[in-house]
């Protein structure tokens, strides 16, 4: 009788068909084959049908398979979770009983704290740290897979003082958990990680404000650390909602869900909300405080896609009335040049994501007129010729009038060159999610942004969670280039997320996320989301307001967009 003869992998690296007997992991395949692969070093983590697993991967059938290395997204994740296990080791190996918390991505890097003991975190213990890292990678240790019943787990994470992770664990009701083993510590992630320590030499750990910063390398020379760079004002925007959630008592998943299972998600919604209008009040009374002095003639309101740009220019719209000021809109939009002159992306389709897709000249004139008194004729841009036009409409600021301006350019320079500075209010708003998973697991605020993206543009747009993937990665390169550089030039930061937003768009999310077929590259990213999902219980959101910014993606927003 012949023993599985007919059990074959295709191998997308390689454009082939290899042999396999049954029960192999994929880091056996590898090994045979990783000569013929065109790889930046080595590969981290596999696509088996499309779905990131690590490099353990046994395989029992035919799969399709892709190695993929730190170069890609989720190649970086895989590499920065295992950094994270290796620090939390360190830790524990140092500094037994002390609790780590890698709070989120800044400055290139990940801020990590040592919970309710800052003053512990000085400049000879981050050096320590670092050296025994050093160590732990030198060793060249596996990352080993287990999986046993979520009650069993509960109780080795509960005996190892992971308090965090009991929370999560008992709160999403999973008859099996999957961690993974570092010598003598466990830990889990929701993804994989890489095979063994021995390939994480390229990363840095340096003090930073209160904590410490965690640098992996560059993906463009990935034999080099990241370099870092100050963002004191985001790192402060971070902070400020990190403290509000200590006060009450919610910083990771587990408390969320047990917040909304104890019935008090009413109260989380009016008190989050509150917040909002809060933050809403304090930059309108600003821009206010700054007009009546002979500045802040024009407001600049800008983040990257998703981030609730226009929700927030109209609740601050609001707040400036509250104060006597009256706000007038000037739509960069109507101020692109014709299309034949648009420049192209490196694709070769016109990309209105450039700055230099708008007409400079013309807009910085007008403006300059408006704050002079004069009456100005405005243009508007017919999407289907692809021309500006001039249809009658004027604009005039009258005594108390202010611009109000929202569009992904307003942090750059460039686009109000010829504006006096002291006449410039600048907001920089984006969805900088402060929520934790659990101590050693945060949310991306791009995942947050994408999946209100996803929400949003199948309600509004009919676009499917495939189309919306497909494009992201473009959306991404964009606000790097031209959004994510100028953030510090911020007057004000708008922290536009909200502690409750994924329990409210958990149900509508994982209906449009599974329809991605397992057949596309975008199921990745699609399973991973759905994953990430799983950890939230469902909030009801009949309590959430028609004023929240949250409604801007859910529907049923008493704002018109």
């Amino acid at each position: 009788m012949k023993k599985y003869d007919e059990l074959k992998v295709y191998c997308k690296n390689t454009n082939e068909y290899l042999n396999i007997d049954g029960g192999e992991t994929l880091i056996d395949l590898y090994d045979t084959i990783k000569g013929r692969l065109e790889l930046q070093g080595d590969a981290v983590c596999v696509l088996v049908n499309n779905k990131v697993e690590d490099l353990h991967y046994p395989v029992f059938s035919p799969k399709h398979i892709e190695f993929i290395d730190i170069t890609s997204n989720a190649g970086y994740r895989a590499f920065t979770r295992s950094l994270c296990m290796v620090l939390y080791k360190a830790l524990n190996d140092l500094y037994p009983g002390k609790r780590l918390c890698i709070q989120h991505s800044i400055s290139n890097g990940h801020y990590c704290q040592i919970k309710h003991e800052e003053s512990f975190v000085t400049p000879e213990v981050v050096g320590q740290l670092k050296q025994r890292m050093t160590e732990i990678i030198e060793q060249d240790i596996p990352f080993l897979r287990r999986e046993r019943l979520t009650t069993d787990v509960i109780e080795m994470f509960r005996k190892q003082g992971l308090a965090d992770k009991v929370r999560i664990l008992e709160s999403i009701n999973q008859l099996y958990t999957v961690y993974y083993k570092l010598d003598d510590i466990i830990d889990s992630f929701y993804g994989p990680l890489v095979p063994s320590t021995g390939i994480l030499k390229v990363f840095d750990l340096i003090p930073y404000e209160a904590g410490m910063l965690l640098l992996g390398p560059d993906r463009n020379d990935i034999n080099n650390v990241r370099a870092w760079k100050p963002q004191p004002k985001l790192f402060q925007a971070f902070t400020d909602y990190i403290n509000f959630n200590n006060i009450i008592r919610l910083g990771d998943v587990g408390e969320l869900n047990h917040a909304i299972t104890a019935g008090y998600a009413p109260l989380l919604i009016n008190v989050v909300e509150a917040l909002h209008n809060k933050h809403f009040i304090q930059i309108a009374d600003e821009i206010t405080r700054r007009y009546h002095e002979g500045g802040a003639r024009v407001v600049l309101i800008a983040g990257p896609s998703s981030s609730g740009k226009t929700t927030s220019s109209k609740r601050l719209a609001i707040q400036l009335l509250a104060n006597c000021i009256v706000p007038k809109v000037i739509e960069l939009d109507n101020y692109f040049i014709n299309r034949e002159h648009t420049p192209r992306d490196e694709k070769g389709d016109y990309d209105y994501e450039s700055l230099y897709s708008l007409d400079l000249e013309q807009f910085n004139k007008d403006v300059t007129d408006l704050l002079a008194g004069k009456e100005v004729p405005m243009p508007t841009y017919n999407f289907k010729t692809g021309e500006r036009e001039y249809l009658g409409k004027t604009l005039k600021l009258e005594e108390g009038d202010i611009l109000l301006m929202e569009g992904i350019h307003g942090l750059n320079p460039e686009l109000t060159r010829n504006i006096p500075e002291h006449q410039k209010f600048r907001v920089f708003v984006s969805a900088l999610t402060t929520l934790n998973i659990d101590d050693h697991n945060w949310i991306g605020t791009y995942d947050n942004r994408l999946l209100r993206r996803i929400v949003r543009d199948h309600k509004y747009r009919g676009s499917s969670a495939l189309q919306t993937i497909q494009r992201w990665a473009s959306v991404r390169r964009g606000e790097d280039k031209w959004i994510m550089p100028f953030s510090e030039n911020a007057d004000a930061m708008f922290n536009s997320s909200l502690l409750f937003e994924l329990s409210a768009m958990k149900n509508h999310a994982l209906p449009i996320l599974q329809q991605v077929p397992s057949s596309a590259p975008e199921y990745a990213v699609a399973s991973r989301l759905i994953k990430f999902l799983d950890y939230f219980e469902p909030l009801d959101e009949k309590d959430i307001p028609s004023t929240s910014l949250l409604r801007e993606f859910l529907g049923g927003s008493s704002f018109h967009y």
